[in-house]
């Protein structure tokens, strides 16, 4: 149990310095490279939507996009089930 906080925690805190360095990277004009959208849905997907979430509002990053205005907070209800469903199992 406790590798699986300490995997969240330092998910969740990769998932949103990519965010808010992507962010960094899409105000300076010159920069060639960003961070491509399908590895930030990545991070989110394997567990680190809530740091995806919290990026995006402390940004203001990704938020008209609808794939990540509905996407992430769909990747964090399924990963709620997800966490309730293996609870429950243990519980039984």
């Amino acid at each position: 149990m406790q590798m699986m906080k300490f995997y969240l925690i330092m998910i969740n805190l990769l998932t949103f310095a990519l965010f808010v360095l992507d962010k960094w990277l899409s105000r300076r004009r010159r920069v060639k490279y960003r961070i491509p959208e399908n590895r930030l849905l990545l991070a989110s997907a394997i567990g680190g939507s809530v740091g995806a979430l919290l990026a995006m509002q402390v940004t203001r990053h990704k938020t008209r996009n609808v794939k990540f205005k509905l996407g992430i907070p769909l990747i964090l209800l399924a990963q709620g089930a997800v966490i309730a469903f293996a609870a429950r199992q243990l519980v039984d």
